[in-house]
């Protein structure tokens, strides 16, 4: 049962997309939800993580590559997404620095099945710290369909402090994606907690550069 009021939610949806259009950027901002906890001791309870997949696409602009074996990377190139062959990976050295500056170059990576467990082993823990470990592709899976589900799906992850936040949309989408997808994060949120709505202080919505909006 969710808590938040939806007719209050699109007041706060449109107060975000009016701040944005009375100071344009030269940037499409996004829009993240900030989540306050309570009754939550990192250093003790159980540091949850889980992901969900929103009904739109978050991220107006996401950068993902393959890591693909020699059927998906021509599958990849056809569908102009960037790919990197193990070859390229290995090119790397295991360097941390050149490991880190990958990471950051894209949002998300999908491998190929047969190749993830050697991920690690190729550039060591680089891509996992960043929390963008691939997500695994058989080559029953339609690249396409999988580059879509991988774009709309967002992670919650706790770790040493109270609050986090995640990109839920941006502000030129539809009110109403918006809300469902503020919707479908926040249910699934609460989920995860072990005394749901209980640890919950508050919830803010805020585009890039504009004020937080309390939603809860």
């Amino acid at each position: 049962m969710s808590k938040i009021n939806k007719e209050f939610l699109l007041e706060s949806i449109s107060e975000i997309k009016k701040g944005s259009e009375e100071k344009k950027r030269k940037f499409l901002e996004t829009i993240e939800l900030q989540i306050a906890l309570k009754n939550y001791d990192p250093s003790r309870d159980k540091r949850f993580s889980g992901t969900v997949k929103l009904r739109h696409i978050p991220k107006h602009s996401f950068k993902l590559c393959v890591i693909g074996d020699e059927k998906h990377l021509d599958q990849a190139k056809s569908l102009k997404i960037d790919c990197r062959s193990v070859e390229d990976l290995k090119k790397l050295n295991k360097n941390k620095k050149l490991v880190k500056k990958l990471a950051r170059s894209y949002d998300a990576f999908i491998a190929s099945d047969g190749l993830i467990k050697q991920i690690p082993r190729i550039l060591g823990p680089g891509l996992n710290k960043a929390g963008k470990f691939p997500t695994s592709l058989s080559h029953q899976e339609a690249m396409e369909d999988k580059v879509e589900t991988v774009k709309r799906t967002i992670k919650f992850q706790m770790k040493k402090v109270l609050c986090l936040a995640v990109a839920i949309g941006h502000v030129n989408m539809d009110d109403d994606e918006l809300l469902a997808n503020i919707m479908i994060a926040v249910n699934f949120l609460v989920s995860l907690l072990k005394k749901n709505w209980q640890n919950v202080r508050s919830l803010h919505i805020k585009s890039t550069m504009g004020k937080p909006q309390r939603i809860y």
